[in-house]
């Protein structure tokens, strides 16, 4: 067991991320990293990584607490059990709460109460519009600096005047704007088209507009053909896509926004991840009940199963590295959000996941932190699990105990 203390020595681990891969020490004293190296001496705690690979912790660009509102799929703090017991340390929440998260005070609130849980770092989104209207824009004025992405996911702006105003206020105000690329009324007609169009639509807009613009959950090899023209001309575009996109087609009867789609779109998918084009893995956690999924509800949980599902997919079917994997759900995404993280090195943020790429599990989602249990993934096979995940120096989940206990 190991304690909250001032400093804390990860011992005999194999470490990998973007720049290193061998065994070395690590060394964080309050809170960030200090010493990476051999033999490293300390005086405080330590953590015996024998057997262990280190990865930095993963950062998540697109989850769903459902916090204000929805606390019967979700809240702050099952959400943050979630992301600590799949390796996370680093959140980023979607605004389609009930209320609608459009205000500075909101989103404090929200920031607060996160802090108070203690788990995991909390980023909340604000709406592009107010309480996602689809019409009124002028609260982006007044989000003040806690907010550094806004987006109405869940939907798309429908109207390219409105999105237009939006993102030329989000580019005088150091905003990124992530889109949820879909064309509400074509999606009952066509889904691949409604992402399509809409894909194209809001990159010319975010070219008009001068602002940064990310993609949200890209499914479709023509939205990621467009992301990638959009990267070629040195456009400030970046995209993230699933787990689940990369590991399941639409044979999968499963309902997720956007839909699982065809095999040629999934390797399409893959080829972009192998050639650097997708910046960031993006879980797009949707926890449900039971009754709404069985009636419809769109969308899974991904938190505590997606490093198995992108080691076994990716790494152990040849496509990436490690060391790609940790710049798609490390280091990428702490950049997009403009974290301090990601890499394991001094100066950075003590975060870190020990991970056991050697002993199959298969998942059970009865045991999920997350209150919710719909996912495909079920019953299945994987390779890859968090075994401790460190947040700022601080255990704050342990597997090696029996009970599995995340540290308060």
């Amino acid at each position: 067991m190991v304690s909250d203390t001032k400093s804390l020595l990860i011992r005999g681990a194999h470490v990998v991320d973007s720049v290193q891969d061998g065994k070395v020490d690590i060394l964080i004293r309050g809170g960030v990293i200090t010493a990476v190296g051999r033999e490293l001496p300390s005086d405080g705690a330590a953590v015996e990584a024998g057997g262990l690979t280190c990865l930095p912790a993963f950062c998540d660009l697109h989850a769903h607490f459902r916090d204000p509102g929805v606390t019967h799929k979700e809240d702050l703090t099952s959400g943050s059990h979630a992301a600590v017991r799949g390796g996370y340390t680093a959140i980023n929440l979607m605004a389609n709460t009930k209320p609608v998260i459009s205000s500075r005070l909101q989103v404090q609130d929200v920031l607060d109460r996160a802090a108070s849980i203690g788990l995991i770092d909390v980023h909340q989104c604000a709406s592009i519009t107010r309480n996602m209207d689809g019409v009124t824009v002028d609260h982006l004025e007044s989000l003040g600096d806690a907010v550094r992405i806004i987006t109405d996911d869940g939907h798309d702006v429908m109207d390219a005047r409105v999105m237009l105003q939006a993102m030329t206020a989000a580019a005088r105000l150091g905003l990124t704007v992530m889109c949820h690329c879909e064309d509400m009324n074509l999606s009952g007609t066509d889904y691949r088209l409604a992402e399509d169009l809409m894909t194209h639509r809001n990159i010319e807009l975010a070219r008009a507009a001068g602002c940064r613009l990310h993609i949200a959950h890209v499914s479709t090899e023509g939205s990621m053909r467009a992301v990638i023209a959009a990267k070629e001309r040195g456009q400030a575009v970046t995209c993230e896509v699933t787990p689940h996109h990369l590991a399941l087609t639409s044979a999968t009867s499963y309902r997720v926004n956007p839909p699982l789609r065809t095999q040629q779109d999934v390797d399409f998918l893959i080829r972009a991840v192998e050639q650097g084009w997708v910046d960031a893995i993006a879980t797009d956690h949707a926890p449900h009940t039971a009754d709404d999924k069985a009636a419809g509800a769109p969308g899974m949980v991904g938190l505590e199963t997606a490093f198995g599902v992108c080691y076994t997919t990716l790494i152990r079917s040849g496509h990436i590295t490690l060391a790609r994997l940790t710049e798609l759900m490390s280091r990428n995404p702490a950049r997009i959000l403009g974290l301090n993280k990601g890499c394991i090195a001094p100066s950075y943020d003590g975060d870190l996941v020990l991970v056991d790429l050697n002993t199959p599990w298969t998942v059970d989602a009865t045991a999920f932190a997350s209150k919710g249990h719909n996912t495909p993934f079920d019953g299945r096979t994987l390779v890859g699990r968090a075994v401790i995940t460190i947040r700022a120096g601080r255990v704050v989940y342990d597997d090696t105990t029996s009970n599995q206990e995340e540290r308060q």
